[in-house]
């Protein structure tokens, strides 16, 4: 009786433990920002990821629509009734987006974000020319 008695309280000690555990966090919706490059000959050649207002919509040649989260990775695609699964790399970093809609599949590749870095020039001041 001891045993079962022990047992039954070292199931629920544990069942308490893993109740009390967080859950992983979100990825922030930052990662999915981007442009997705489809192979030719797909529907739709790209599609714009962009945040704004908290919420990733995403954009292309067929339309617009909002994505909303369904899992850590995965966003249902509103307007045309289909997902979208972001893929990550070995780095973490999203870099390929998986879309099924109204009976279309369509796998694309993340854009590498080519960043114009400005630098500035100043010319420095002349040295004071001797007056004569």
């Amino acid at each position: 009786m001891r045993k079962v008695i022990l047992s039954v309280l070292a199931s629920l000690f544990i069942i308490v433990i893993n109740a009390q555990t967080e859950p992983s966090p979100k990825p922030p919706l930052e990662d999915f920002v981007g442009k997705y490059v489809f192979p030719d000959g797909s529907v739709v050649p790209e599609v714009d990821v962009i945040l704004s207002n908290n919420a990733l919509t995403m954009s292309s040649s067929a339309g617009m629509s909002v994505l909303t989260e369904m899992g850590i990775d995965s966003f249902q695609i509103i307007e045309f009734s289909g997902i979208a699964v972001f893929k990550r790399g070995d780095d973490k970093k999203v870099n390929a987006v998986h879309i099924e809609a109204m009976g279309y599949i369509l796998d694309g590749q993340k854009k590498s974000n080519g960043a114009w870095i400005f630098s500035y020039y100043y010319k420095p001041k002349e040295a004071a020319l001797p007056e004569g």
